[in-house]
């Protein structure tokens, strides 16, 4: 597993320098869906595998057509001691259409944490995430390396910040559920990249 992860990476590297990327260290990218625009700002200098690995997914366009599915709140978790605020959407069911797993990138390795905005990747065992992405509703530091939200205390790969739109991020939250599951998973039409940077809302 060690070296496919290993071979994943020269492979995330070379494809970030074939890119004409290498210089960057932002790179905006639009969730267009139909609650509306989430922009969303990915740290490829400090989450470079993670952050070149949702690249991929969002220049293949295999996020065409996919949707926000989960929901997590504070009344649908009562079998959860520790718990978090989320939205959840990628490829859903639909894994066999995208690229094998990545690397995990702790937040001990990046030092990004997750808090208000912060897109993340969903997984069940580390090294095993593809699409699935997160975004966080507040401070959520048991997502972080050595939190308690995941027995194994690796914690879950932030590579980014929700810029503007957190107000359909809310939407979304509070559409109506069965379970943590949207009862209408809210659709994604387009995930794109922004097409230039906004440096000015570099913190």
């Amino acid at each position: 597993m060690r070296i496919l992860a290993c071979i994943l990476t020269i492979t995330l590297i070379l494809y970030f320098n074939s890119s004409g990327q290498s210089g960057k260290k932002k790179e905006d990218i639009i969730i267009r869906s139909e609650k509306g625009e989430i922009h969303v700002r990915l740290d490829l200098r400090k989450a470079p595998v993670t952050s070149l690995n949702f690249l991929r997914y969002v220049d293949a366009n295999l996020f065409d057509s996919t949707c926000f599915y989960r929901v997590v709140r504070f009344d649908n978790q009562p079998k959860d001691s520790v718990m978090i605020d989320v939205i959840q959407g990628g490829l859903y069911d639909n894994e066999d259409k995208g690229f094998p797993p990545i690397m995990h990138e702790t937040t001990e390795i990046t030092g990004l944490r997750h808090r208000n905005g912060t897109i993340s990747m969903a997984r069940s065992i580390p090294g095993s995430a593809t699409s699935e992405f997160f975004i966080c509703l507040g401070a959520q530091p048991e997502l972080d390396f050595l939190g308690k939200r995941n027995p194994d205390r690796q914690g879950f790969a932030a590579f980014g910040k929700v810029i503007k739109g957190m107000d359909v991020v809310r939407t979304i939250h509070h559409t109506n559920s069965s379970g943590q599951y949207l009862e209408r998973p809210v659709l994604i039409t387009k995930i794109v990249r922004a097409g230039k940077q906004v440096h000015c809302l570099d913190r």
